[in-house]
């Protein structure tokens, strides 16, 4: 297998692997060129957008700086906005649902490295996947760690780290995140 079949899968990998150097290369550079383009050059900006990620829905917004590692393993729904300074180590599966609001300084997370120094210094990591439902609302400066699910309707609120899956229609947040209630159709109505 491939070091990038054994990144995907979730296997221990050798992170310095010249295809894996490449990919994270160009899209470093396709990072780079979009953060450079004007604001009102939506074309453009969706054409790089398409090269970098594996798919895009319809009426994606990603607002500048963007840090990507991969793009490749990541997948955008429909109808997202994603705020300033978006950070995303996608060494796993993204996927960011429909309807998904990502406030500003949002870290998306899959590596893993060996609490070993000896394996560490060898350049080894691991990943897990990250799955965003629909309908999701994070909040300014959270960061979203390896293997967490959010579901669907779920609000985190800001600086909140997520460690753990935060199950569908809950408001969740704190460092680290833990669920404060569940959201019924009442509370998403008045909250509108």
């Amino acid at each position: 297998m491939s070091a990038l079949t054994d990144m995907r899968a979730g296997e221990r990998y050798w992170i310095n692997d010249p295809e894996l150097i490449e990919i994270r290369d160009t899209t470093r550079d396709l990072a780079a060129e979009y953060n450079q383009l004007p604001r009102r050059d939506r074309d453009q900006q969706r054409a790089i957008l398409t090269q970098m990620f594996a798919a895009i829905g319809e009426d994606v917004h990603i607002e500048k700086q963007i840090n990507i590692d991969y793009g490749i393993n990541t997948t955008l729904g429909s109808h997202v906005f994603i705020n300033f300074n978006f950070t995303l180590l996608d060494c796993a599966p993204v996927t960011i649902g429909n309807h998904v609001f990502i406030g500003p300084n949002v870290q998306v997370y899959t590596a893993h490295h060996p609490l070993d120094f000896t394996t560490r210094d060898e350049h080894i990591g691991w990943a897990e996947p990250v799955t965003i439902g629909n309908h999701v609302w994070i909040g300014g400066n959270c960061t979203i760690m390896p293997g967490v699910t959010i579901g669907n309707g779920a609000v985190i609120g800001a600086g909140s780290v997520v460690t753990k899956d935060v199950p569908p229609n809950s408001l969740a947040f704190g460092h680290p995140c833990r669920v404060h209630k569940t959201l019924g159709q009442a509370q998403r109505e008045a909250n509108h």
